[in-house]
């Protein structure tokens, strides 16, 4: 496992961001999206609170955030999670070690419930979150058309054991 240390996205990082979400992109397996958005518009999309990274030796190789479920006031503890490593430092448990902070954090700030959406091909982060408890709740059947091609994800999610109870 690599030494990193989580703290929280600002503004300055957006360079590293971009770059380690574009990689995600290029891979065909990590999300729909087929170009990395600018910072105004990825700071538009994502909720203020939880925006972390991963810094390893004064470079960050990692990030997570959240979206929101809804604007609908009886979703506001329910978020989307994106998360995404450099290639060339993935499964070194940076992952987990984003995943756990962002657990802990989105605790703190009122989420109750954590949604994940992954390419059924993308194992790897399916298993990351199911080992920080996440449960997969289903699978979304050609939910979206991407390269003339329909994709199907598996859809999960955690449960806070202190919030929503």
């Amino acid at each position: 496992m690599l030494a990193v240390s989580i703290r929280k996205l600002n503004i300055n990082d957006w360079k590293s961001v971009s770059e380690i979400y574009r990689q995600g992109i290029e891979t065909g397996h990590a999300t729909f999206e087929k170009n990395v958005p600018s910072w105004v518009e990825w700071d538009r999309r994502h909720l203020p609170l939880c925006r972390l990274v991963a810094v390893a030796d004064k470079e960050v190789v990692g990030w997570v955030a959240l979206t929101p479920y809804s604007t609908r006031e009886v979703y506001k503890g329910v978020a989307e999670v994106s998360l995404y490593v450099s290639a060339i430092h993935s499964r070194k448990g940076i992952g987990k070690q984003l995943l756990k902070a962002l657990i802990e954090e989105s605790e703190k700030k009122g989420i109750w419930t954590l949604q994940a959406s992954f390419f059924p091909k993308n194992i790897p982060s399916i298993k990351l979150h199911m080992s920080c408890g996440f449960k997969k709740i289903g699978i979304r059947e050609r939910i979206g058309c991407m390269d003339g091609k329909w994709r199907d994800t598996v859809l999960f999610e955690r449960r806070s054991k202190v919030l929503g109870k």
